[in-house]
């Protein structure tokens, strides 16, 4: 089966010089990898092209950064005109040691047709599992003073158990393997946000639609995200707690007495960085 593999660059090309030699390596399923360059500086678009035109990469240039999902959707796009069944959503600092991982979850997603989105433990450098994961619930959220005391030690946030296989409420979104006829259905991801929250909008997106989200556990890659690296903390809150507005205006269902107290709840967290 052939299976697209869509990075995302934003002046990332040494990661997707990286990214694109653990997927050369990959077996059992042939692969087009796109890298889709989100207005990166000229010099990394370029080196990006290049990399491309040496791999037999497929590049294609954003002509606006629009963020995460829209700069995700000009791939997704590409891969629904040229018909593919599945593509795998990945960040360009993710690293695939196991030959056989992209197999290893079509496998699954052709055993079971319920499933829309597929995804695999991930690790960080420091060994700490990213999937599968929860939403947080109503009180969990309100309360979020509390739960930044509780999870500042453990570093769970939200986490379940990653030693078994099964159905699961969320996923990370730095390496999934979507369904692409239910991509279609849902418009591909929502592009109102710019950045963070795209896991928890897609996990309601897929619960809509009575499709289900699946968590492999024997099949492992590691995602070499750098907390330090992420930029100035302020502006980046700024973007999630929008994001993050939007979707619990948007998906969480909430009556409107307790959307209102959760908003202001939100406002003050955000005050509080």
């Amino acid at each position: 089966m052939r299976v697209p593999v869509i990075l995302l660059n934003y002046n990332s090309a040494s990661d997707c010089r990286k990214c694109v030699s653990f997927l050369k390596r990959q077996q059992g399923v042939e692969l087009e990898i796109i890298i889709v360059d989100n207005c990166s500086r000229e010099d990394d678009r370029n080196d990006v092209e290049r990399l491309c035109q040496k791999q037999g990469c497929t590049f294609i240039p954003a002509t606006k950064n629009r963020g995460y999902n829209a700069g995700n959707n000009i791939g997704l796009r590409y891969a629904a005109e040229k018909g593919y069944k599945y593509a795998m959503i990945a960040n360009p600092d993710m690293e695939f040691p196991q030959e056989d991982y992209i197999q290893k979850l079509v496998t699954k997603m052709e055993q079971d047709d319920t499933i829309a989105v597929c995804a695999s433990d991930i690790v960080n450098p420091d060994g700490r599992h990213l999937n599968p994961q929860r939403e947080a619930t109503y009180s969990e959220e309100l309360f979020w003073f509390r739960e930044i005391m509780r999870n500042r030690k453990s570093k769970k946030w939200y986490l379940c158990d990653s030693t078994q296989s099964g159905y699961c409420e969320k996923v990370s979104g730095c390496c999934l393997l979507l369904r692409m006829d239910f991509m279609q259905n849902i418009g591909f991801f929502d592009e109102n946000v710019f950045l963070y929250s795209e896991e928890s909008i897609l996990a309601k997106q897929v619960k809509l639609s009575n499709k289900k989200m699946y968590y492999l556990n024997d099949s492992q890659a590691v995602h070499q995200h750098i907390e330090s690296q992420k930029g100035a903390i302020k502006p980046r809150m700024k973007i999630l707690f929008k994001s993050r507005t939007y979707y619990l205006r948007k998906y969480s269902g909430y009556g409107r007495l307790k959307l209102n107290l959760l908003l202001f709840s939100k406002h003050l967290q955000y005050m509080f960085y």
